[in-house]
């Protein structure tokens, strides 16, 4: 299987150099050159599967440079936690994606590409430097992802004060080769500050760059295996099955497409947004107009240019009509997201965050305004303590929060304060880490 550029088909590379380089060199993002389709007797016996022997077999199908014993140890250590589906009616679930050790979805990819990439270093003699952009999630993934591997150093860049206080101390009270840039911008900002920083021909020289961000094809992937293991989990698979999916880089919804065209039976996905409506606004008009992004109670989802939107068009040959047909979106506003939080609590006694009740709320919607029956998903991104604040406030009531989240809140922060220049963050890369 080779990988290509959303910008450029003609220059194909492998899994390890589309994992290693994080993006092409002309700026585009990686793609597989096909997607490939699952075998015929795969989804017929899914439910027989455990969820490691699944996200091995999709593994499989796109990754053929590691060895099948090497990838199945990578995927043992990567994915060993549960993504469990809760029903709460008879025709709405919720996959809950936030068991991993930093309780957000982000950690099945976040550790997946870890230990890809330790596993391609092994014979290495220079260090790799990982650059990520975070609007909250990604980077406490990332950073306990890659935290103590001999070799890689990661810089987390977060948008001050834009990220909830829980997401920063997890984001900033990590030590050794983790280091939290608190940029004076928003997550566009740090977005392009590491577009940049892999477009700059002096930091390609000094240093072996890559990326963690969804733009990396391998954290990219391992987001459709939780596709395929909800499908598994369903106990009534004859059902038209529609997910709802919170959006913001769009790397969530364009794992679930790459999951729908190998094969798996999901008629829609809705793409939940928030207020940062590029999306269905690029569905209603056809014109896809970035930007800056407003914030909002879903902060994870306060993407104004989100970067995953390409490899959705390359995915449907720029067909518009197409990609209408197999999604639906729907922007959400926070006076709606609380209004979801709390209908979710009273009517199903279930507590969801603010990211999830964006997603419960354009499935309602949608739901209403298509008459639609069948089997409805929503995705569940994160624990709701992680936004303690706004869920005690609107429910009124106390979220436990779980013991490993609660030792993470008392230690101190530590982050470099920095601009939106470009100039800044190269300067502190080449002071600090050149040898």
């Amino acid at each position: 299987m080779k990988f290509y550029s959303t910008k450029n088909k003609s220059h194909p590379v492998t899994f390890r150099e589309a994992v290693m380089n994080g993006i092409p060199d002309d700026g585009g993002l990686y793609m597989p050159q096909y997607v490939p389709r699952v075998s015929g007797a795969f989804l017929p016996s899914i439910a027989s599967y455990e969820f490691q022997e699944i996200a091995y077999i999709v593994a499989q199908q796109y990754i053929d440079d590691i060895p099948d014993n090497n990838l199945q140890s990578i995927i043992q250590r990567a994915i060993n936690f549960d993504a469990p589906l809760v029903q709460v009616t008879h025709n709405i679930s919720i996959l809950e994606l936030f068991h991993g050790p930093t309780l957000a979805f982000k950690d099945f990819g976040a550790r997946f590409l870890a230990n890809i990439m330790a596993h391609y270093m092994q014979n290495e003699n220079k260090e790799l430097i990982i650059l990520v952009a975070t609007s909250g999630d990604t980077g406490s993934a990332v950073a306990h992802g890659f935290y103590d591997i001999e070799g890689i150093k990661v810089l987390l860049l977060y948008p001050s004060k834009k990220v909830s206080w829980i997401q920063e101390q997890q984001l900033t009270t990590m030590n050794r080769n983790i280091y939290a840039f608190e940029v004076q911008g928003t997550f566009d900002d740090c977005q392009q500050l590491v577009k940049r920083a892999f477009l700059d021909t002096e930091l390609k020289k000094r240093f072996y760059l890559s990326s963690a961000n969804s733009i990396n094809i391998a954290r990219l992937l391992p987001q459709s295996f939780y596709y395929f293991y909800a499908y598994a989990q369903l106990p009534d698979k004859s059902n038209t099955i529609i997910i709802s999916v919170p959006s913001g880089n769009f790397g969530n919804l364009t794992a679930g497409l790459l999951a729908k065209n190998m094969g798996l039976p999901v008629d829609v996905f809705i793409a939940a947004v928030n207020k940062n409506d590029i999306f269905p606004v690029y569905l209603k008009t056809g014109k896809f107009v970035p930007k800056a992004a407003v914030k909002t109670l879903s902060n994870a989802m306060d993407v104004g240019n989100p970067s995953n939107f390409y490899r959705i068009v390359s995915l449907y040959e720029n067909n518009i009509e197409h990609i209408r047909r197999v999604v639906h979106s729907e922007s959400i506003s926070d006076e709606q997201t609380k209004a979801g939080i709390r209908e979710v609590y009273n009517k199903y006694n279930y507590i969801i965050d603010p990211h999830g009740a964006v997603a419960y709320v354009a499935m309602k919607n949608y739901s209403k305004m298509k008459k639609q029956e069948g089997v409805f998903i929503l995705l569940e991104t994160a624990h709701p303590a992680k936004f303690y604040d706004i869920v005690n406030e609107t429910l009124k009531i106390e979220v436990q929060i779980p013991h490993g989240l609660s030792v993470v809140l008392n230690k101190r922060k530590e982050s470099i304060e920095i601009s939106s220049e470009f100039v800044q963050f190269k300067s502190y890369i080449l002071d600090q880490f050149s040898k």
